[in-house]
Order: C-alpha cells, then structure tokens, then sequence
C-alpha cells in the first residue's frame, strides 16, 4: 500500500477496480477535478480493454485468436505489437530467464499487469494530477508527489510474517517509482522457470524490485525469482536504475547496494 508521508496534501480522489482478476487501486492528488475525474474514466476503461485484449483465459481475445494462428499481430491493435517487442527486450535482458510462453503457448501476462498498470497512471499524470498512486494487485506505480514535501511510501510486505513488513520503500527525490514484488507468499508456487517449463524451485520466497517503470520492476522480479538468490541479485546489481530486497526461505534478506537509499 502506498501512504504519503509528512504535512497536509490536497485532497485525494480514491477509486477501487475489479479487473484482471485482482483490484486496481487509484489514489490521485491535485490536478484540475473535472479533467482528473475523465482521466480516471479513461485509465480504467483502459485496463478493462488490455483485459479483453490480452486475457489468455478469453477464448476470442486477440492474444488467444493470435495464439491459434487465427489472426496477424498486424491484424490485432497496437498495443499487442508494443508488448510483443517489450516481451522480447524482457526476454533479452534477463538472459531468457523472464519468458512470455507457457505451456508452448504465448502468454504476455508477465508484463501486461505491471505495463497496464503504470500507463494508467501515467494518463493521470497527462491529465494534470501531481501525484499518483496505482496499485495492480499488490504491485505500484507511483508518480509525483501526494503533496509539498511529502514522498509516497509503500510498505513490502514479508511473506514469512503475515501481516508483517519486510520494508518501507520511500519515492523521495524521485519523479516516478515502482514497487514490484514476485513471491509464493501470495498466489504460491506461479513462476516458472523458463529452463525447465515446471514452477521455479529456488531458496527464495519473494523478491521486490525498485526501479522508475512498473513494466520492468515486474518483469525483472519475476525472471530475479526464477534465478534464484545467488544469480538473481548478482543480476540485479547489474541493471541500471534497480534496486531490490530478496527473502530466502531461510529468512536470510539480501539486498542491492544501492537499495538502502529508497529504504524510509
């Protein structure tokens, strides 16, 4: 959960969406009301459609349609070209580790969730809003600032202490900020290793990526898990503008070196 930290802040325009099977939450400082309020109008429409777009539990969405070979990317909008080409960077980047297959069938929804996300929180923020706050089913984007001289925070969540927190991550200084976090605390043994095609066994439980865009901190939390704690955070440090916090089962914490300053 995202919370501002500090003196008063302009009211807040919340909003809950049920979508993608999870909820969406929408926290919205500043901005001109009437144009804020069409923004949230069209950042939730938005999500609806990247769900009727992309969902491969959808029998005649164009993700599972392009999947069977009934339709050309060409055919389908734009927005799946966009998030093929972000699958493949994805994919190269980590080495293979993050995949947009499964099952021998094309399943994006590795990035879609956390790409959804932060372009909804970016239409507010074209709109006029001077902090924002996105949350997809436990996974933030978060933008400006909820009010003079008060950064957002959200808390990570610990998954051997329900209910607990393993951290406190801070967006002081910080234009956009996302907060990704993959684990089997929540939704259990969902990643799967590339390598293999079976659910990843590896010594960690969670990992939580820092970085400006959604798209990537989810991406790159994901294929950090499936490596494992030794690959994953020598691979982490690697990555300009990330930082991350991983849990082992043995409730070790291992951290990069630079996550100690977006820690508060």
């Amino acid at each position: 959960m995202a919370e501002p930290a500090g003196a008063a802040a302009p009211s807040p325009l919340r909003h809950a969406e049920e979508v993608m099977g999870t909820v969406f939450s929408f926290d919205i400082r500043g901005g001109e009301p009437t144009a804020v309020r069409a923004a949230l109008a069209e950042a939730v429409a938005g999500l609806h459609a990247v769900d009727e777009v992309f969902s491969t539990y959808r029998e005649h969405s164009q993700i599972s349609r392009l999947d069977r070979g009934e339709v050309t990317i060409e055919e389908c909008d734009a927005e799946v070209a966009e998030v093929l080409q972000l699958c493949a960077e994805a994919e190269r980047v980590s080495d293979g580790w993050f995949s947009a297959s499964y099952e021998g069938r094309f399943d994006p929804t590795g990035l879609v969730k956390g790409w959804a996300t932060e372009r909804a929180a970016l239409r507010l923020v074209e709109a006029g809003a001077v902090g924002v706050s996105v949350n997809g089913g436990g996974d933030v984007q978060l933008c400006g600032v909820p009010g003079p001289d008060r950064p957002w925070r959200v808390g990570v969540a610990d998954p051997l202490r329900p209910g607990g927190l393993a951290a406190v991550v801070t967006a002081a200084g910080a234009d956009r900020l996302a907060v990704a976090t993959s684990g089997t605390a929540e939704r259990g043994a969902h990643i799967v290793d590339p390598r293999t095609g079976k659910s990843a066994v590896t010594d960690l439980v969670s990992v939580t990526v820092v970085a400006p865009s959604l798209t990537w901190a989810d991406c790159w939390a994901t294929a950090a898990f499936a490596m494992g704690s030794r690959a994953g955070l020598a691979w982490l440090e690697s990555l300009d503008d990330a930082e991350a916090l991983l849990i082992t089962a043995g409730d070790e914490v291992r951290c990069t070196r630079g996550l100690a300053s977006r820690l508060g």
